[in-house]
């Protein structure tokens, strides 16, 4: 049987438990925060005094936060590239019949993220401290570019990479709503840390779904995650770009705020893939071919050698100017 008929396989026995995926990790819509929940409420005759609070207290916040908050809430916005990219994984099936477990798991992921952007667009907007023009460029110049995260459609590759990307940003959207608690924006900090949470447990999903599959097809899984380290894990935001470029470094520039501020470091990429190695036991796990027992031996050694080649990185002192966020809206 081909490799990829194996995956077909495995992909099949896991959805029969995609119900109970769905009722553990997810929340159902009438019983999970909504946006307005935590914005001023335009319904409301207070809805004008609060936006000025808002504003107010917006004022103090620093311009790398601004950069980082608006390189998050963009890489939150580009959900329709991330959507159909998993829809076209082997074994989600959209289709026939309206579709099969999987693609309820991916529309009902869908429906928890896109609510990360409706909040923090909003939240921008009123704010008044960045250019939402711009914002908006950068956001459709990303959903028109499209990404390729090296995964193909191979379902072991795509959940390698959920499992790492949703850790990191759960850090991301943990650590801002840490520094503007700090700042004394407690209502943004309180967004930020709902987010956080729902990021969490979409880690926590993609992870166990690697998981089960390390029990049932290990050697596979196994090179499915060493060519995803090999290869380095590839944010949704490294295909940022401003407006009027065709080719950026606005990724570069905004990871340089992400490391100022402490938000997501290098040092952080080292951290999940511990924290990666550890949840799925990789030193414990036996029947292993020659080929996936080499790969169980890089994966061991890569945080120790990541870690050494982190502490050496170097990050500007002086911030770019970008376009989404002007010196003279910030104090």
């Amino acid at each position: 049987m081909s490799i990829k008929n194996i995956r077909l396989e495995v992909m099949q026995f896991l959805e029969k438990n995609i119900d109970s995926f769905v009722d553990e990790y997810l929340i159902p819509v009438e019983k999970i925060w909504q946006p307005t929940d935590l914005l001023p409420d335009s319904q409301n005759e207070t809805f004008f005094e609060e936006v000025r609070e808002l504003r107010e207290i917006a004022k103090d916040l620093p311009y790398d936060f601004w950069v980082v908050l608006v390189g998050d809430t963009i890489t939150e916005e580009a959900l329709p590239t991330y959507e159909s990219w998993l829809m076209d994984v082997e074994g989600v099936n959209q289709i026939d019949n309206g579709g099969n477990g999987w693609s309820k798991w991916v529309r009902n992921w869908t429906g928890e993220e896109n609510r990360h952007g409706d909040l923090l667009n909003k939240y921008l907007y009123l704010s008044g401290r960045v250019n939402m023009r711009e914002v908006e460029m950068t956001t459709q110049h990303l959903i028109n570019d499209g990404f390729d995260i090296g995964t193909d459609r191979d379902p072991y590759k795509n959940f390698v990479y959920t499992s790492f990307q949703e850790l990191a940003t759960y850090i991301s959207h943990n650590r801002v709503s840490q520094i503007a608690k700090q700042y004394g924006d407690k209502k943004l900090s309180k967004m930020c840390k709902l987010v956080a949470g729902d990021e969490m447990r979409h880690h926590m999903a993609y992870s166990e779904f690697v998981d089960r599959i390390f029990k049932v097809d290990p050697s596979e899984m196994m090179l499915a995650f060493q060519y995803m380290m090999k290869q380095k894990i590839v944010m949704p935001a490294h295909f940022l770009r401003e407006s009027g470029q065709k080719i950026s470094t606005a990724f570069e520039q905004f990871s340089d705020s992400a490391q100022r501020i402490g938000v997501y470091t290098a040092a952080d990429y080292v951290d999940i893939l511990r924290k990666l190695i550890e949840k799925w036991q990789i030193d414990k796990i036996d029947g292993l071919t020659a080929e996936a027992e080499k790969a169980r031996d890089f994966l061991m050694k890569l945080p120790d050698r990541m870690a050494r080649i982190s502490e050496r990185l170097v990050i500007p002192e002086e911030s770019h100017i970008f376009k989404w966020v002007q010196p003279a809206l910030i104090k």
